[in-house]
C-alpha cells in the first residue's frame, strides 16, 4: 500500500484533506398523547395484576394492591418504606392503619398518574396523607380545594389540621371564615372538638361575629366534651383557653348569673371574674391588668360599654 493510499484511509503523514464527518443534530422530544397514558396507568392503581406489594389500609383493614418501584420512584416515603429491593425486610402486607382507604387510593391515584379526583367528604384526608408522605404537589392542589369547598360543617375541622400540621395559609382562610360565620360555627360537632391551640386562635380575634355571651356559653359547651373524651375536670381542659373570654364585655347582671353559675360548675377562675368586676366598678377598660375589654365585631352594646377603652374598629 502507497503512502498516498494510506493517507486516504486516515494516515496522520498524509498530505490530502480528510471529508469532514457531517455533524449530529440535536435530539427532539416527542410526545404522545397523555391521556391514553394515563388512562393505562390509572388501570393499575388498586390491581393485583403485576402487584408485588400488598397494603392494608384504615381502621377498616382494606387490602390495597400497589407496584413498588413505581411508588419508590414517586415518593420517598414509599422508597424508604418498602426498601430498595423485595426481601424478608419489608413485612407483607404493609399495614398503613390511620390513613383510610378512600384517602390512600387518592393518594395512589396520584402517584400513578399525577392527578386524583377529590371530595369534599374526603380531601381532608387526603391533605393528611399528603403532608405525611411528603407529597408538596398533592398537598397543594388539596389545599386549594379545600379553600373552594370551605363551609360552616368543614371549616372546624380544617382549622385543626392547619394548626396541627403548621398550613399557615389554611389557617388563616380557616380564621377569617369563622370570623364571618361565628354563630353557625359555635353550633357545629367540630367547634366542640377543636384542640386547646385552635380554639386559642379564635379567642383571640377581634373579628368574630358574636356577643360575648354567646362566646361563654359555647367554651363552656366545648370544655363539657373535652372533660368527657379526656376524662379531666373542665376546669382543667378549660384553662388555657378560658383567659381569652373578655367577661367585662358583659352586663352586670350576665356577670352575676357567670358568677352563680361557676359556683355550681367551676369553670372560670375566680380571679378572672373578680378582674371583670373591678372594670365595672372603676369605669375603665384598661384599670385591671389582664382583663381584655376590646369589643368584638359582634358584641351586642352594652350601657357600661361607653366607658370601656379600645372599641373595635
Amino acid at each position: 500500500m502507497d503512502q498516498q493510499t494510506t493517507g486516504l484511509l486516515g494516515c496522520s503523514s498524509c498530505s490530502l484533506p480528510c471529508p469532514t464527518p457531517p455533524m449530529e443534530t440535536p435530539g427532539l422530544i416527542v410526545h404522545g398523547e397523555a391521556a391514553p397514558f394515563s388512562t393505562a396507568l390509572r388501570s393499575l392503581v388498586n390491581n393485583p395484576l403485576y402487584s408485588d406489594v400488598r397494603f392494608v389500609v384504615g381502621q377498616e383493614r382494606q387490602e390495597v394492591f400497589a407496584h413498588r418501584c413505581l411508588l419508590a420512584c414517586r415518593c420517598n416515603f414509599f422508597q424508604r418504606l418498602l426498601g430498595s429491593e423485595p426481601g424478608p425486610g419489608v413485612p407483607s402486607p404493609v399495614v398503613l392503619s390511620t390513613v383510610p382507604a378512600e384517602a390512600f387510593l387518592a393518594v395512589l391515584e396520584f402517584l400513578y398518574t399525577n392527578s386524583a379526583k377529590l371530595h369534599r367528604h374526603s380531601v381532608l384526608e387526603v391533605l393528611m396523607a399528603a403532608v405525611e408522605y411528603g407529597l408538596e404537589e398533592l398537598r397543594e392542589l388539596c389545599l386549594q380545594f379545600v379553600m373552594k369547598v370551605l363551609d360552616v360543617e368543614l371549616v372546624c375541622e380544617a382549622l385543626q389540621i392547619a394548626v396541627s400540621f403548621g398550613l399557615g395559609p389554611l389557617q388563616e382562610r380557616c380564621v377569617a371564615f369563622i370570623e364571618a360565620h361565628s354563630q353557625e360555627t359555635l353550633r357545629t360537632r367540630g367547634f366542640l372538638e377543636l384542640s386547646a391551640p385552635a380554639l386559642l386562635l379564635l379567642l383571640r380575634s377581634d373579628k368574630l361575629c358574636v356577643d360575648e355571651a354567646e362566646l361563654v356559653l359555647a367554651a363552656r359547651s366545648w370544655a363539657r366534651v373535652g372533660a368527657a373524651v379526656l376524662e379531666r375536670p373542665a376546669a382543667e381542659v378549660a384553662a388555657p383557653v378560658v383567659r381569652e373570654l373578655r367577661l367585662a364585655l358583659l352586663a352586670p347582671a350576665e356577670l352575676s348569673a357567670l358568677e352563680e353559675q361557676n359556683r355550681r360548675e367551676p369553670l372560670i377562675p375566680v380571679e378572672q371574674i373578680v378582674e371583670a368586676w373591678k372594670c365595672h366598678a372603676l369605669r375603665r377598660g384598661d384599670a385591671a391588668r389582664g382583663a381584655p375589654c376590646r369589643r368584638r365585631r359582634g358584641t351586642l352594646p352594652r350601657k357600661h360599654h361607653r366607658f370601656l377603652d379600645l372599641p373595635f374598629k
